[in-house]
């Protein structure tokens, strides 16, 4: 009788194995391995590992190994039909049920599910929980349910979803079916908030690191953002694919439409545009190559679109789960990407007026507003802003030496000084009025409305001539961000003095400020993530040449091009040429199913290529 050493032995082999033919890589990363082998003998599992870390392989692989079909829930019915195409292209028979199905579409990917002819089946969390699909899955062999982006279940979370709350009973009605809860956001609140909400007791918990290390992090002052985006589309980002995000549906709207008139191929998208249009923008986002789509954050949960380039702010999120979460969705192929914000004290007031006036309990305020200063202190901080944002989700790193403040370290100044012109400037005018006023006050700047409240005559009028208002607004939002000044929006954004501004306006207190930062622009000696590798100039015509085989034949399959091969993959085979089916199957990220469709084809494109630089011609 074998030992279970021996057992675990060989179902390793055939996670492994099955790894190989099937999704085309040679060995798992970090804590894969164990995730695959812990749910694949029937364990439960909660996976924490940022986008792009491989989460999906996480279930993929054990709903392989185990027999039945892997149900996975997942929260966007938009993104169904690509994830199911990729794997389909694998060989992996997938489906989705959702309400973009008929009922004579339905009725077949039902009797598939009860005959046992699907490896994978997507479905919506509303719909799981109907009771005539909970029925649906008693009549089928079930291999395991994952649970994607598990963070929706957080009612403190930056994306709460209602119907995530009734997935518990999962546990109640297929009690030895293992279930595999996945994300890429949650700090350690939002951790203890699934485990219970999901019923995820014995469950046990992988933690990966969340460091993105080939994503830069950049936040500059908000000066004049739309001509700020523009320079860093152009200079940094020329022809690439990217995601822009704005607060509002009329400011994406406006923004495309702007970049647009600038030679950039941009889109928007928000949920208040008719379905059919805002289907098509997001199919042309994931299956054209330089696409800008600007976007509330309607957009892009679950996007699988590997080499997004870049993801910019115009407008500050609510917390840091919101920033990571969106600028996630850069980089996900682990090739160099930006994530860019433009920061001002309008966001900060903005911000603070949301919590303020919305109709939500005083608890969810106060944790509202504890997220939103961890957020305002990332934008702040002088130090590394990889570390800060990673000691959010509990995690301790050094400096990364690939974020502005790394790069281009800043030189903090002593604002005691204007901190406490500025405080008394605000107390000395009767605590009444905004930032703009209390400046023109500072600056001893005349006007109608300074005259008819009498502010010229005060011993602050004129005390703060030395700066200039950009360097006066960025103290103000820095005065709001260290939690000096509070924003009363009950009082048309009035700024009114906090307990905490005494001891500066005392003398006892020292506050150091950030100067503006005006561009943000990469210095030339920016690092490089140490898999990229520059291609020669041949390689590069080759690499061309195998993205215009790979464009022409996902449009004609009507799926997105990545779902082809990777650029990853591309790129290996533009470097290593290989003339062989042997040699082409040791390329990262094809396995038996896409060696056998497109084997032929690639081989052929490399032949061709050398064969016309062997002649000299050109393609």
């Amino acid at each position: 009788m074998p030992s279970q050493s021996s057992e675990q032995t060989s179902e390793d082999s055939r996670a492994l194995q099955l790894l190989r033919d099937v999704f085309g890589h040679a060995d798992f990363r970090d804590a894969q391995a164990q995730i695959v082998a812990h749910v694949a003998t029937g364990g439960d599992a909660l996976v924490l590992m940022p986008t792009g870390g491989g989460k999906s392989l996480c279930y993929q692989v054990p709903a392989l190994l185990r027999d039945g079909t892997g149900v996975v829930v997942s929260p966007l019915i938009a993104l169904m039909q690509d994830q199911v195409a990729a794997m389909q292209q694998l060989g992996v028979r997938a489906a989705f049920l959702n309400s973009t199905l008929d009922a004579q579409e339905a009725a077949k990917v039902e009797r598939a599910l009860v005959d046992g002819e699907l490896d994978l089946l997507y479905v919506a969390p509303e719909r799981l929980t109907m009771a005539r699909c909970l029925d649906l899955l008693e009549r089928a062999q079930i291999a395991l349910f994952a649970i994607d982006e598990a963070h929706c279940v957080s009612q403190w979370g930056h994306d709460f979803r209602p119907e995530y709350l009734e997935l518990s009973l999962l546990h109640e009605r297929f009690a030895d079916v293992p279930r595999i809860a996945l994300t890429a956001t949650a700090d350690p609140q939002t951790r203890a908030e699934i485990i219970p909400r999901l019923a995820l007791e014995e469950a046990q918990v992988f933690v990966s690191s969340f460091d993105r290390p080939n994503i830069r992090y950049t936040i500059v002052d908000k000066i004049d953002a739309r001509a700020q985006l523009l320079r860093f589309l152009k200079e940094e980002h020329a022809g690439d694919a990217g995601i822009v995000y704005c607060l509002s549906r009329r400011k994406t709207e406006e923004t495309a439409w702007w970049l647009q008139s600038q030679g950039i191929e941009a889109l928007w998208y928000h949920a208040g545009m008719d379905a059919a249009t805002r289907a098509e923008h997001q199919a042309r986002f994931q299956r054209e190559d330089g696409i800008v789509v600007v976007a509330t954050i309607a957009f892009g949960m679950g996007i699988d679109k590997p080499d997004v380039r870049f993801v910019a702010h115009l407008d500050l999120p609510k917390s840091i789960e919101a920033y990571y979460q969106e600028t996630g969705r850069a980089g996900r192929d682990g090739s160099p990407a930006d994530a860019w914000m433009t920061y001002g004290l309008s966001d900060v007031v903005q911000q603070r007026r949301f919590i303020d006036q919305s109709d939500a309990s005083d608890e969810f305020k106060r944790v509202s507003t504890a997220k939103l200063d961890a957020l305002l202190g990332l934008c702040e901080t002088a130090a590394c802003r990889r570390v800060r944002l990673l000691s959010y989700f509990g995690e301790h790193s050094e400096p990364c030496g690939n974020c502005d403040t790394c790069l281009e370290p800043p030189q903090t100044w002593d604002a005691t000084d204007a901190s406490r012109k500025a405080l008394s400037a605000i107390y000395r005018t009767g605590q009444r009025f905004g930032s703009m006023h209390v400046i023109d006050v500072l600056r001893g700047k005349t006007g109608e409305r300074i005259a008819r409240w009498g502010h010229h005559k005060l011993n602050v009028f004129g005390a703060g001539a030395e700066l200039a208002e950009q360097a006066w607004r960025n103290v103000f939002r820095q005065l709001i961000a260290l939690g000096f000044v509070q924003v009363d929006h009950g009082s048309h954004g009035a700024l009114r003095l906090t307990e905490s501004s005494r001891p500066v306006l005392k003398g006892e207190q020292q506050v150091q400020m950030r100067p503006v930062v005006k561009s943000g622009r990469k210095p030339k000696t920016a690092s490089r993530t140490p898999d990229e590798v520059d291609l020669s100039p041949a390689d590069t015509d080759l690499l061309e040449r195998l993205k215009e085989w790979r464009r022409n034949e996902a449009s004609s399959q009507g799926v997105p091009a990545y779902v082809i091969l990777h650029n990853s993959s591309l790129t290996e085979i533009a470097r290593a040429r290989p003339l062989d089916v042997e040699a082409l199957a040791a390329i990262g990220g094809i396995g038996a199913m896409k060696l056998e469709r497109y084997g032929e084809a690639v081989i052929g494109l490399v032949a061709e290529d050398r064969a016309d630089k062997a002649t000299g011609s050109t393609p």
